[in-house]
């Protein structure tokens, strides 16, 4: 597969787990890859996605323990979701598919000391922001061939389901807004390869 922004980002999100083993969310859960990198931590982890098909293609390709997976096609916008439940909610690429105020949701689901983790997109809004947007082009140029050799080394890509695009995203600025609004006390960093990283843990 081409170079994907998001799992590059697998082992920086996996570093703010909090201590222990716990029950996680991995919100839209696409084909399970962050999932999949959850449970090999110990973690229990509940993934869910709105596609019926990414589900099924996700429980598909099974788990590798210690910790289980358990996938359901959900929409958490509507869905119940229970309450100080837990340890570590993860949200890969997919809230700008939902309301921003879902985030409010996600939170009441953590328990006390519960993280929550949201790897997004949004527009640039300040000359720095421009400045790290364009810094990004180089680097992503070689990032992918680098992973074009090394596919052709290892027989050719592999096919599979590709997650719904969308274009329209809020500016960074909208977004610091919002989380200081609706998760108060976390943090905002912007990241290369146009992601922003939202984090925030629950005090209780």
């Amino acid at each position: 597969m081409p170079f994907n922004h998001n799992d590059h980002y697998h082992p920086l999100l996996l570093d703010l787990l909090p201590p222990g083993p716990g029950i996680a969310l991995d919100v839209g859960c696409g084909t399970g890859r962050f999932a999949r990198r959850l449970a090999a931590t110990g973690m229990a982890v509940e993934a869910v996605d709105v596609s019926a098909a990414m589900v099924e293609a996700a429980a598909g390709l099974g788990s590798p323990g210690p910790g289980k997976i358990v996938y359901r096609q959900a929409d958490v916008t509507t869905d119940t979701l229970p309450e100080a439940h837990y340890d570590y909610v993860s949200c890969l690429a997919s809230l700008h598919h939902m309301p921003f105020e879902t985030v409010a949701k996600l939170r009441r689901a953590l328990v006390p000391g519960g993280v929550l983790v949201v790897l997004g997109l949004a527009r640039p809004s300040s000359p720095a922001d421009w400045a790290r947007t364009l810094a990004a082009v180089p680097v992503n140029a070689l990032a992918r061939l680098v992973v074009y050799a090394g596919e052709r080394l290892n027989g050719g890509p592999e096919d599979g389901l590709k997650a719904p695009v969308v274009d329209d995203y809020p500016t960074l600025a909208e977004v610091r807004r919002a989380s200081a609004r609706l998760l108060p006390g976390s943090t905002v960093r912007p990241l290369l390869f146009w992601r922003t990283l939202i984090t925030y843990r629950e005090q209780g």
